[in-house]
Parts: C-alpha cells; sequence; structure tokens
C-alpha cells in the first residue's frame, strides 16, 4: 500500500477488517454470555444477605438446592426445554429484523392443539394409530397453528409495514383467554381436580429419562433443534437470506432477495418453535393444557435469548443457567424465606444487562457493536 501526501492509497485490507469484525462479534458473545450470568449471580447473593435473615441457608438452597437429587435436578433440565424453543423462535426472528413478542399466546394455542388433535385421533377406534405417529401428527398441528398465528403477524408487516411488536403481542393477548373459555369450558376434564383438559394417552407421551423427575426425551429434541437451526441459519440458502434482509433489508432487495416473504418465513418458524414448546409441554411434562401453565414461558424464552446473544449454540447454557437460577429461587422459597419476588427482579437485572447499551459497547467498540447483528 502507497502513501502519498499523507494519504493512503491502494486496496483496504479487507481481510484483516473481517477478522477484527468476527473478533469483535466472538468478543461480544463470549463477554455477554459469560458476564450476564456473573453479574445476575452477584446480585443474587447481595439480595439475599439484604433480604434474607439467614442467608448463609438461603444461598445454599439457592445455588445447591437443584442439584441435590434427581428429582431436582431432573426438573430442572426439563425446564430448559421450552426454554430453548422459545429462545430459538426469537432468535430466527431476530435474524430477520423482526421481534414476536407473542411467545405466551402461541405457546399456550400450540399446547391446546396438540392436545386436542391427540386426544381426537385417539378417540377415533376405526383408526388406530401408533402412539409415536399420534405424537408427530399432534406436534405437528401444534407447530403449525401457532406458527400460522406469527406468521400472520409477520405478512401485515410485509404488506403494509405494520409493527410485528405490537401485533404479535396482541393478538396473543387475545388468544390467551379465547383458550382459557376452551381449556374451562368445552374440553375440560370433569374428572380432573385442576382447570385443564382431559389427559392425552399413556402411548403419546414422551418416554421419561431421568425418573422420578419430569425430565423426559423431550431434552434431546430441543438440542437437535439448535444443531439443526445453526445449519439452517448458516449453512443454507434461505438462512443467508433470513439474515441478509435483517441485517440491511435495502442492500437484500438490491441483492435479488425476496425480504417480505423471507419476513413472513421466519415469524412462520419463530411461532412454529414455540408451538413446538408448547407441544413438548404437553406430551412430556403435563399430559394435558393446564390452564394459563405457560403463564411467562415466552418472556423466559427472550430473556434467554438475550443472555445468549441471539446465538443458537449459545442458547443451551443460557437456557441452562436461567432454568437453574428459576430452580433455585423456587427451592429456596420453599425451604427458607426468601420471597418470590427475588427470581422476578434477577430476570429484570437479566434483561437489563443484556440491552444495555453500556455493556454492549464495552465489549464490543464504542458504537460499532450491534445486539442483533447477524
Amino acid at each position: 500500500m502507497k502513501e502519498r501526501d499523507g494519504i493512503k492509497s491502494g486496496p483496504p485490507d479487507t481481510g484483516l477488517q473481517v477478522r477484527i469484525a468476527d473478533f469483535s462479534r466472538v468478543s461480544f458473545f463470549s463477554a455477554g454470555i459469560i458476564l450476564i450470568p456473573v453479574i445476575a449471580m452477584l446480585v443474587i447473593v447481595l439480595m439475599v444477605f439484604i433480604l434474607s435473615g439467614t442467608p448463609a441457608e438461603t444461598l445454599y438452597f439457592f445455588f445447591i438446592g437443584p442439584f441435590r437429587n434427581l428429582f431436582s435436578f431432573g426438573n430442572m433440565l426439563n425446564a430448559c426445554v421450552p426454554f430453548i424453543f422459545g429462545a430459538l423462535g426469537i432468535t430466527v426472528a431476530m435474524k430477520a429484523g423482526s421481534l414476536n413478542l407473542g411467545g405466551e399466546g402461541q405457546i399456550y394455542l400450540g399446547a391446546f392443539i396438540t392436545t386436542v388433535t391427540v386426544t381426537a385421533l385417539s378417540g377415533l377406534s376405526g383408526l388406530p394409530l401408533p402412539g409415536v405417529l399420534l405424537s408427530v401428527i399432534g406436534a405437528s398441528a401444534g407447530i403449525f397453528s401457532a406458527g400460522a398465528l406469527a406468521a400472520f403477524c409477520g405478512f401485515c408487516k410485509a404488506k403494509w409495514d405494520t409493527s410485528e411488536m405490537i401485533t404479535t403481542f396482541l393478538i396473543s393477548c387475545a388468544v390467551i383467554p379465547v383458550v382459557n373459555y376452551l381449556v374451562t369450558g368445552p374440553f375440560m376434564d370433569p374428572h380432573s381436580s385442576l382447570q385443564s383438559t382431559e389427559k392425552i394417552p399413556q402411548a403419546v407421551r414422551l418416554a421419561p429419562v431421568l425418573k422420578p423427575s419430569n425430565l423426559n426425551t423431550g431434552v434431546f429434541l430441543a438440542i437437535a433443534a439448535v444443531i439443526i437451526v445453526q445449519f439452517f441459519l448458516y449453512r443454507t440458502k434461505t438462512g443467508y437470506e433470513i439474515r441478509m434482509a435483517g441485517s440491511n433489508e435495502i442492500f437484500a432487495r438490491y441483492g435479488g432477495i425476496n425480504t417480505k416473504r423471507n419476513t413472513v418465513l421466519a415469524m412462520f418458524i419463530s411461532g412454529g418453535f414455540y408451538g413446538l414448546a408448547g407441544s413438548a409441554a404437553v406430551l412430556g411434562t403435563y399430559h394435558a393444557t393446564v390452564k394459563e401453565f405457560s403463564a411467562g414461558m415466552g418472556w423466559n424464552g427472550l430473556a434467554v435469548a438475550l443472555i445468549a446473544c441471539f446465538y443458537p449454540p449459545a442458547i443451551i447454557p443460557a437456557s441452562v443457567f436461567f432454568a437453574w437460577i428459576s430452580a433455585g429461587a423456587r427451592i429456596a422459597m420453599q425451604n427458607t424465606g426468601l420471597n418470590f419476588e427475588t427470581a422476578s427482579i434477577v430476570q429484570a437485572v437479566i434483561f437489563f444487562l443484556a440491552t444495555s447499551l453500556v455493556i454492549r459497547n464495552i465489549f464490543s467498540g464504542k458504537g460499532k457493536g450491534r445486539l442483533w447483528k447477524s
């Protein structure tokens, strides 16, 4: 590279620039994934010393409680399953430049449709179907119904430039009471002590993995889903188009990418993963649609995606951390005087840290980092 009159001329060192950009992105991912849980745990310790009369005992149950026995440990891992599916749904939507805030309703709808489909097909005496096939059909119905709900919001954004954040949230708020009516009305099981639908047959349920906990084979499906999403986003043409549409829509359109189609497709996949979270909850854990069982699952999936910085492989450790904190708070409440608000405050801290411009700029360079970077 030549220098003339104090100005460098010649082709830029694009290779070095790419390496620096990649290093900055990896550094931010690593720092975010490590720093956010560390600060959250420090906040937990501080709050316990302030709010608990027996801080040492409370900290023991908070951090060690989920690992004391197979029951607690298995239930903690089982809680990761909807977190992983929800985080994958958020991640795919974010890569396309959209934000799906309708996870609560989509999980609930997917669970209900799965339950109704499985119970209806299993009740057909003239159509005996294997349990595995019933599970696949029921889960597919739940995935499609939730995906269609999110895809409609994506279509509205692509067609009329509406805010998908508002439409997904409002439609979710409308779906929840409708499903509540169906669960506690026409489809309610009169023989159950809970407000829930009829339980699905034993043959349809996912196999348990770590008895006596609720952990089931759904955890392997969640891990496989992470691998598939990583491959889809970074090794396929459609995944590349989704990421390009989310990074720079104008550039993507000039490159011949149908950004409107990819917006709808990404939202369908996003809702589909939320629906799969509901299906897995019914097939593996609850075996019925219990009234408002999904409350908080959609937002927890968003929190996990934020911790993972929307990077699919990081979703697994992020979900384990979030499930650990949630299980620890619950066990500490059962055995000590810790109140429920502690876990909520920790979740708020995680949201703040993951979206903080200050944290982002520290590790990605001032004015250079982007939280939604593809």
